[in-house]
This record gives structure tokens, C-alpha cells and sequence, in this order.
């Protein structure tokens, strides 16, 4: 277990934290998606076969791994991301946060790992935004984007779990997450490297899922494209998902999109647009796409944490480009409205999906 910190120490932590509330100064109206060094993260650690106890608020900086952890030699790692947000009413609030938790608890199982308790989990984030309160952006410029991870910290030789792990979360203020802001996004079509197979962890949000993303992701972005589109590993004729996003296709004003059945990650924000689309009347249906179907269909949208909801301008495919009509009308546009008119307070949330953050807990 991770040592208590002494009364002195929390209060001197908690007194840093106060005098530190004070705005900080970004130019939030070029805030991009890149990482800017906040005050303080999270730490909870746990032995292998022990629980996760209390964790504690410490500052932002490097911490010290064995060169023999089985995070850096054998990747039992994973991560989330979620963000918080400030309301004109000058609330915080978090989107469906104990989605975060549950995906992390089935990541865990998956990788031999003990977890933090939904309660935990949802705790740490808490204390991460409010010690990190100044950071948030102004309603409307940005988010506070909040990074969980759970590695395997303790050392081994061989090919076996981790004997001790920690669970840290970070944030960082962001805004958006391509390039091209609201901009439609250009897709490569890769159909040279596999992102997942059958049977892997393409399902969990491990950290080995991105590593083999950054060769496509980096040819991708040198030619000019947006992002990277993976198809299926067994046939190479199915769309799966981008380097970080789900992705959705319309066609005759039914969506459609790949099912989560191994090889694609359950994105919060892919579950969320499907209950939103359904809750407006339109037919959703969860099945494998042939990259034929993507090339002629009506609109095309990608949907994530970073990503939120943004539309695709054109994709292209072993040298063919197909362009998309992208306006106000779309399909992805009502989905977005409605998405961020929940996040934002303009329409009534009836699912219970914000989650506010008590500032006086501090």
C-alpha cells in the first residue's frame, strides 16, 4: 500500500492548493489538444493481490519506475479519458464518469490487473479537477481533460502480473482535438497494419493499442490526411475504428456503425450518440460495414472523448477519394447539438449523465 501522507503534509497540500486558485493565464481561444502541465495528480497504489486503499493528491511531476516493470517491459497498462467542464453558472461538472470506471474495472480483468472501485475511481477524478480547478477553461472554450492510468509498476524478469501497481490520474486543459478545428476531417483508409485481431485486447483500452496506430497514423498525417481509418484484421474488408475515435455511417437517414465484439473499443461518447440518436427517432443498427458501403454513403462521423463528434469530409481508399456533404442538415449535427446541449446545461439532462462536482470539498 502507498504510505499515508502526514496531517502536516495534507494541510500543506491543501493550503497550496487554495493559494493556487487563482486564474491561470492561457490564451484559451488557441488552446489546442496538446499537454499543459497542471498543479497536482492523483497517486493510489496496491500490491498484486491486495485491494486499492486511500490515494492521495500529490504534485504534478515524474514518477520512478523500475527499468524491470512490467508497464515498460510487457505494456500491462491502461488508460482513460475523460473530461470535466465549466458551466456559465460556474459549476463542474463530469460526463458519465462511472462509464470511465466500469470500462477501466473490464480492462483490468482482462489484463490480470486489480482495479479501483467505481466509488474510487470516481473519488480520485473529483479530488484530480478540484485540486486542478484553475486550470478549467471558460464555459464554452475548452474542457479539462482528465487522464486515468493503471499500470503495473512492480518489477519482473519474466512474463507474468505485475507484483504491484499504481493507479495516477492527470489533467491537462484542451480544446480541439484536430487540427483543423471544426473543420471535416480527411480519412486514410489503411489497408497495410491491423490496429486489433480477434481474441487481442482491441476491446479494452490498453495502451498497446496505440503504439502499432503511430506508423499508419504518422504516413497518414504526412500526406495531408486527418486521421487513420483501421479495417478488420481477419478479412480487410470491414471498417473498424480511427487511430482514437469510433466511427458512424448514414445512409437514408439510418446510422450505422461497427459492433463492439473484441476489436473495437466501447467509446463512451459512441454509446452516448447511439442512446441520443435513438431518443430523436432515428434507427441505429450495430454491424460489420464493408469499406464499399462507407465510400457510398450519405455522411460519415467519428465520435470520442477528444474527438467529441466530428464529421468526415472525404475518405480515401487505395488512391480513391470520396467526398462527403457536410452542413448544418446532417445527421452528425443534430447528434452534436443535442450531445453538447446536455454537456452544457441548455437541455434538460433525463438520463442522469452529468455529474457535479461539490467545490466546497475542498
Amino acid at each position: 500500500m502507498a504510505p499515508s501522507l502526514s496531517s502536516s503534509l495534507c494541510s500543506d497540500l491543501r493550503q497550496d492548493v487554495k493559494e493556487t486558485n487563482e486564474p491561470v493565464e492561457i490564451d484559451w481561444e488557441n488552446l489546442g489538444f496538446g499537454l499543459t502541465t497542471t498543479d497536482y495528480m492523483y497517486m493510489m497504489k496496491c500490491r498484486k493481490d491486495d485491494e486499492f486503499s486511500e490515494g492521495q493528491i500529490v504534485p504534478f511531476g515524474n514518477i520512478e519506475l523500475s527499468p524491470a516493470s512490467v508497464v515498460l517491459n510487457y505494456g500491462q497498462g491502461l488508460f482513460e479519458g475523460l473530461k470535466a467542464f465549466r458551466r456559465e453558472d460556474g459549476k463542474l461538472l463530469l460526463f458519465r464518469p462511472d462509464q470511465n470506471a466500469l470500462r477501466l474495472q473490464i480492462g483490468a480483468e482482462r489484463m490480470c490487473m486489480p482495479s479501483p472501485s467505481i466509488h474510487q475511481f470516481l473519488d480520485a477524478v473529483k479530488q484530480t479537477v478540484l485540486a486542478n480547478k484553475r486550470w478549467i477553461p471558460p464555459p464554452g472554450k475548452g474542457s479539462l481533460y482528465i487522464r486515468p492510468l493503471l499500470i503495473g509498476t512492480g518489477p519482473s524478469l519474466g512474463i507474468s502480473p505485475a507484483p504491484e501497481y499504481s493507479f495516477i490520474v492527470y489533467a491537462s486543459p484542451v480544446n480541439k482535438y484536430f487540427k483543423e478545428g471544426s473543420a471535416p476531417l480527411s480519412l486514410y483508409i489503411e489497408d497495410e497494419f491491423d490496429r486489433a485481431s480477434r481474441g487481442g485486447v482491441g476491446g479494452v483500452k490498453s495502451i498497446t493499442n496505440y503504439g502499432q496506430a503511430l506508423r499508419p497514423l504518422t504516413r497518414a498525417k504526412s500526406r495531408g490526411f486527418s486521421d487513420v481509418l483501421f479495417l478488420d484484421s481477419a478479412t480487410g474488408k470491414f471498417i473498424e475504428e480511427a487511430s482514437a475515435a469510433n466511427v458512424f455511417i448514414v445512409k437514408d437517414q439510418k446510422i450505422y456503425t461497427a459492433p463492439t465484439k473484441g476489436t473495437i473499443l466501447p467509446g463512451v461518447t459512441r454509446k452516448s450518440i447511439i442512446e441520443i440518436a435513438r431518443d430523436l427517432g432515428y434507427e441505429v443498427e450495430e454491424r460489420m460495414i464493408e469499406v464499399e458501403e462507407l465510400l457510398d454513403a450519405d455522411e460519415a462521423f467519428c465520435t470520442g472523448t477528444a474527438v467529441v463528434v466530428a464529421p468526415v469530409g472525404s475518405v480515401t481508399y487505395q488512391g480513391k477519394r470520396v467526398d462527403y456533404r457536410v452542413d448544418d442538415n446532417m445527421v452528425y449535427k443534430k447528434l452534436l447539438t443535442t450531445y453538447k446541449g446536455i454537456q452544457n446545461g441548455e437541455i434538460e439532462d433525463k438520463k442522469g449523465w452529468m455529474v457535479e462536482i461539490n467545490q466546497n470539498s475542498t
